[in-house]
C-alpha cells in the first residue's frame, strides 16, 4: 500500500495538538532565557524535545499521520531549534556564526520548500539521517544549557565537562545537518527537472507537429 494512502487531510488531531502546543512554547522559553530563568528554560526545553517524540507516536499509534503533520512537526522542530540557538547566542554560550551555521540550512530547506510548491508536491520523504541530525541538535542544545547552570550554581569544572562534551556533538550535528539540507535540495530540484520533463513530453502527445502541413 502506497504511503500516500495514509495520509489523511485531518486538521483536529491530537497529534497536531501537541505540535502546535510546542510551537506556541517558543516565546515562552524566549520568555525565560531573556530573564535569565534558566532553569525554567531548560525544563521546557526539555519538554519540548520529548514532545517530538510524542506526536509521532502518537502519529503512528493513534492512525493519525496528517498532511498538516508532516509539515508541521519539522517546523515546530526547525523553529524550535533555531530560537534556542539564538537565546544560547543572547546569553553568550555559542557565538554567533553557529546562529547562523543553523539558520542559513534552514533557509536552503526553505528553498527546496519553495522548489516543491512550485512544482505541486508536497513535503519530501523524511530521511533517517535527517532525523539523526535534527536529534543531535535537540539533544545537544539543553546540554548547552545544562552546562551554564551547572558552572553557575554546581561546579565549575563539570560545567566546563558538559561544554567539552557538548561542542563535538554540535559541530557533527551541524555537518550532519547541511549535508541533509543539500539532499533535500537536489532531491527538489531532481523532482522539479521531472516534472518538467514529464508535462515536456505531456505537450508533445497532445500538441503533435505541424510540419509538413
Amino acid at each position: 500500500m502506497s504511503l500516500d494512502n495514509d495520509v489523511s487531510s485531518r486538521v483536529f488531531t491530537l497529534a497536531n495538538l501537541v505540535s502546535v502546543i510546542r510551537l506556541m512554547a517558543i516565546p515562552v522559553f524566549l520568555y525565560l532565557v531573556i530573564e535569565d530563568r534558566l532553569l525554567a528554560a531548560f525544563i521546557l526545553l526539555v519538554a519540548a524535545v520529548l514532545t517530538d517524540f510524542v506526536d509521532g507516536l502518537i502519529a503512528r499509534r493513534m492512525n493519525q499521520i496528517t498532511r498538516l503533520g508532516q509539515f508541521l512537526d519539522p517546523f515546530a522542530d526547525r523553529l524550535f531549534i533555531a530560537a534556542t540557538v539564538v537565546a544560547l547566542a543572547i546569553q553568550g554560550v555559542v557565538p554567533w556564526w553557529f546562529v547562523v551555521a543553523v539558520m542559513l540550512r534552514d533557509a536552503l530547506l526553505g528553498v527546496g520548500g519553495i522548489v516543491m510548491s512550485r512544482f505541486g508536491h508536497g513535503t519530501l520523504p523524511v530521511k533517517w539521517w535527517g532525523k539523526v541530525a535534527t536529534f543531535g541538535l535537540l539533544f545537544v542544545l539543553p546540554l548547552f544549557l545544562l552546562s551554564v547552570m551547572v558552572t553557575e550554581h554546581v561546579s565549575t569544572s563539570v560545567g566546563q565537562t558538559l561544554m567539552a562534551i557538548a561542542w563535538p556533538i554540535a559541530v557533527v550535528a551541524v555537518a550532519l545537518y547541511w549535508v541533509v539540507g543539500f539532499s533535500y535540495l537536489f532531491d527538489a530540484i531532481r523532482l522539479a527537472k521531472e516534472v518538467t520533463r514529464e508535462s515536456g513530453e505531456s505537450s508533445d502527445r497532445v500538441n503533435p507537429s505541424n510540419e509538413g502541413v
